[in-house]
């Protein structure tokens, strides 16, 4: 499945998190499964994060056309899956807030939470997100290929630091290519040895809709709910599912 991730790629684009920052790890989460938790704990560990803030989009702006499953199956099975974690919260920040989930947008309302301590900070005590970099953007190598098309990249570099994780077929995005579209920046992206995990959402969501056990894929409390509830369709339903999507 890949290397672990075991430390920061000593580059001059690379170095660890202050303290007291939080990582944010955003997707459609459709389902959750064990790469998007084996991302997090490993990027939490070795950037030395207080703890990593999932948030679940509600209309991704990267993914027209695509049906979505409803968002209050993608939050349930979210919150089953991390609730084991003490340093991992969910955020409703995107599903609560009406059309599209952009990231800087994202950013702007988590910093003011930060700053008056709202949920899903309050009660954090000495984990409290503070201090100029608060939060550190986990993004994949294939995500940090469109980063310059996100709206308003600037903005979002201002707001958060980010932490890239590999992906296969995307070897070729390094330090160098930030140093190229994004000069001046690079203090703002690490890049982190791994994990490289090949987990595919698009396939649980096919083994799901055909009644086949996704057990190992995805956390065993998530498979309990697939099971009960059935969000990706009855065995045998036909459910179309388009292209493969990692999230």
């Amino acid at each position: 499945m890949g290397s672990s991730l075991t430390a920061v790629r000593t580059s001059a684009t690379a170095s660890p998190a202050r303290p007291r920052s939080w990582g944010i790890l955003g997707g459609t989460f459709d389902p959750v499964h064990h790469a998007h938790l084996a991302i997090a704990e490993q990027t939490r560990e070795t950037l030395g994060l207080e703890g990593v803030l999932f948030v679940p989009a509600a209309i991704p702006v990267h993914k027209p056309g695509r049906p979505i499953t409803p968002v209050t199956h993608r939050v349930a099975m979210l919150e089953r899956a991390i609730a084991d974690n003490a340093a991992f919260r969910l955020s409703r920040i995107e599903v609560e807030r009406p059309g599209p989930s952009y990231t800087v947008d994202t950013l702007e309302l988590l910093h003011r939470d930060a700053r008056e301590g709202r949920a899903p900070f309050h009660g954090a005590g000495e984990g409290h997100p503070r201090g100029p970099d608060p939060f550190v953007f986990i993004l994949s190598m294939e995500a940090l290929a469109g980063f310059l098309a996100w709206r308003e990249p600037q903005r979002v570099l201002q707001l958060t630091r980010l932490a890239v994780v590999p992906r296969p077929g995307y070897r070729a995005i390094g330090p160098s290519w930030v140093a190229e579209r994004l000069p001046g920046q690079e203090d703002r992206v690490t890049f982190l040895d791994g994990p490289e995990l090949g987990h595919s959402a698009s396939t649980i969501r096919r083994l799901a809709a055909a009644g086949r056990s996704v057990r190992y894929l995805v956390p065993d409390a998530v498979a309990r709910y697939i099971a009960e509830h059935r969000p990706y369709g009855s065995p045998g339903s036909g459910e179309a599912i388009k292209e493969a999507d990692p999230t």
